[in-house]
């Protein structure tokens, strides 16, 4: 666990030209487990990281906050709580979290992503990105939760970028969910399983379906972030909505899990096309 916290408040009371060099001092450990080409400021500030080129009142305040709500000891407790649930998988034989602010005006993480999210693909590896609002703070550990059944998951079921599945990207998404509420409850799941409904969800389902087994991850990730992701990462809309995915996927995986009788964590083990198979889903 990266003690980022204390990094971040020092950095944000050094002079601000010193930053971008502190803030890439901070990400460098992680920056082989990045997959974009680029300066890695840059890649900060795109993915919606804090600025570090511009002063802003909030930030330090925010970081503080977390450090005295201990957000990185309720990461680290959960984690081993998600640990030990899935203690009949193969894990990472190392695990390294890195934690960094959000910027409250990034329109990106505030709006599509609900003010937080995660990144797990990467084996031995969590990142995670918050800003921590009232209804986002006490949620961070369980994303960390939601990004460590990725990794986990992904320890046991082949992920190879060139033949994964819309299906498998999706069915992955509804797994860490629904093993989220498995493991802590409804309320400690994320906003985006929730944000897509009624008639938009019909036609993402639809989509979704029509295109299950369609390969790579230069096609998939567009059918789990939808359309508004897409166009800021100037990518190809695919006419979903935005973060569909979840949605889509956890309604699989719920179905699925309840036919065949099988909890989320021991579907982790299972490649989604054998999931749906097992449920009778497809």
């Amino acid at each position: 666990m990266h003690d980022t916290l204390t990094t971040m408040a020092a950095l944000l009371r050094r002079p601000l030209d010193e930053r971008p060099a502190a803030v890439a001092g901070m990400l460098a450990p992680m920056r082989s487990a990045i997959p974009m080409p680029g300066d890695i400021v840059d890649i900060h500030h795109q993915a919606g990281g804090f600025r570090v080129d511009a002063e802003d009142p909030r930030y330090l305040p925010a970081v503080e906050r977390m450090i005295e709500a201990d957000v990185l000891g309720q990461v680290r407790r959960e984690l081993e709580r998600a640990s030990e649930r899935l203690s009949g998988a193969a894990q990472p034989e190392s695990l390294q979290v890195m934690f960094v602010l959000g910027n409250p005006d990034d329109e990106n993480l505030m709006g599509r992503s609900g003010g937080y999210y995660g990144m797990g693909g990467s084996p031995g590896w969590l990142f995670l990105l918050a800003w921590p609002g009232e209804e986002v703070i006490g949620r961070i550990a369980h994303c960390a939760v939601h990004e460590f059944h990725h990794n986990v998951r992904f320890t046991n079921v082949e992920w190879n970028p060139v033949t994964v599945t819309v299906g498998e990207h999706v069915v992955a998404e509804g797994l860490a969910e629904a093993f989220v509420r498995e493991l802590s409850g409804p309320e400690a799941m994320g906003p985006w399983s929730a944000m897509v409904t009624g008639e938009e969800f019909d036609r993402a389902y639809e989509l979704i379906m029509k295109d299950f087994d369609l390969q790579g991850m230069r096609h998939t990730p567009a059918y789990v972030l939808g359309d508004g992701a897409m166009r800021a990462f100037g990518q190809e809309p695919r006419g979903v909505p935005d973060m569909a995915g979840y949605a889509v996927g956890l309604r699989l995986v719920d179905r699925a899990l309840e036919a065949a009788g099988l909890t989320a964590a021991e579907a982790t083990l299972l490649p989604a096309a054998e999931l749906m198979r097992r449920g009778g889903v497809r």
